[in-house]
C-alpha cells in the first residue's frame, strides 16, 4: 500500500522509541493503528463504490445494446396480425349432427392403420443357469398345531 522497506521500518521504528518513549508508545501504536483501520475501511468502501457503479454502467450499456438488438430483431421479423375472431355461436344455433364413426376421420395420415403395432420378440441365447439343491433342514421337525376346536381337554 505504502511500499515501506523494512529498513524504511525499522528507522521509524526506532525513532518513535526515543522521541514518544517506552512509556507511552503503546498507546501512540493503538492510535495510530485505529486511524489506519479506518483509512483501510474508507479506502474499501470507496473502492466497492467505484466497483459498484462500474457494474451499474456495464449493465446499462448491455441493456442499451440488448435494447437495439431487439428493436433490429422485430424490424425484421415484425409480428403478423392475429385473424380475427370468428362470431361466437350459440348452443342453439348449432344444429345436431348424428355421430358416424365410419365417416369420421381422426386426423391420422395413414386412415385405418393400426394404433400400435406389436414390437417383434428378439430371441437370445439363453445365458447359463446353476442350480444348486436345496440344503437339508435341520434335524427337528416341527409339526403343525391343531385348532382350538380340535384339541381335547
Amino acid at each position: 500500500m505504502f511500499d515501506i522497506a523494512p529498513s524504511e521500518f525499522l528507522l521509524v521504528a526506532i525513532v518513535a522509541l526515543v522521541f514518544i518513549g517506552p512509556k507511552d508508545l503503546p498507546r501512540a501504536m493503538h492510535f495510530v493503528g485505529k486511524w489506519v483501520g479506518r483509512a483501510r475501511g474508507v479506502a474499501r468502501q470507496f473502492r466497492s463504490g467505484l466497483d459498484s457503479m462500474v457494474r451499474e454502467a456495464e449493465l446499462a450499456e448491455l441493456e442499451k445494446q440488448w435494447a437495439a438488438e431487439n428493436e433490429r430483431i422485430m424490424r425484421q421479423y415484425p409480428p403478423q396480425p392475429l385473424a380475427a375472431p370468428e362470431a361466437h355461436v350459440g348452443p342453439a344455433a348449432i344444429e345436431h349432427v348424428p355421430h358416424d364413426p365410419s365417416t369420421h376421420d381422426h386426423g391420422h395420415p395413414e386412415g385405418d392403420a393400426p394404433v400400435m403395432t406389436p414390437q417383434p420378440h428378439i430371441h437370445s441365447d439363453p445365458l447359463p443357469v446353476e442350480v444348486s439343491a436345496p440344503k437339508p433342514a435341520a434335524a427337528t421337525e416341527v409339526k403343525p398345531v391343531p385348532p382350538a376346536s380340535e384339541v381335547q381337554p
